[in-house]
């Protein structure tokens, strides 16, 4: 299992309803985010993996959604993920929204390699990345910008 990645964000009126409460859909963007930025903080430059990976990209096949407690506009929240485990085409990632140390939300989601709309497997320099470690050779899609 990965180290949780932490990303703090601000609830702005735009994502809640009309009584000032985190929309429920607002919160599957903020997961979206939390995975994005757990991928690029591991060096997985989702652009560069699609455009020279032969139109690799991740999707999320399933999610199980626990809502515990609402979120409410200028609320701070942490949007804290995880890889829990990297499969063949798939991995498991978990991830949680906190408002300080009150978990708001818990998600479970499975989230599948594709390319040319298949599943396709996950090349092997990319799964250290996923799991929080180096690849021994990664290939130019992964690498950070110097």
């Amino acid at each position: 299992m990965s180290a949780p990645h932490l990303l703090q964000l601000r609830v702005y009126y735009e994502d809640t309803d009309f009584s000032g409460v985190v929309y429920h859909a607002s919160y599957l963007r903020f997961l979206e985010r939390g995975r994005t930025e757990h991928l690029r903080e591991a060096g997985v430059d989702q652009s560069r993996l699609h455009a020279e990976g032969a139109g690799q990209s991740f999707a999320v096949r399933r999610m199980l959604v626990d809502w515990i407690r609402p979120a409410r506009m200028d609320d701070l929240i942490t949007v804290e993920t995880r890889t829990a485990a990297v499969r063949g085409a798939t991995l498991d990632i978990e991830q949680r929204i906190l408002r300080g140390d009150e978990v708001l939300l818990t998600a479970t989601v499975l989230v599948a390699a594709l390319a040319g709309g298949r599943p396709v497997r996950i090349p092997d320099w990319l799964r250290p990345l996923l799991l929080g470690g180096e690849a021994a050779a990664r290939p130019a899609t992964s690498r950070r910008p110097a």
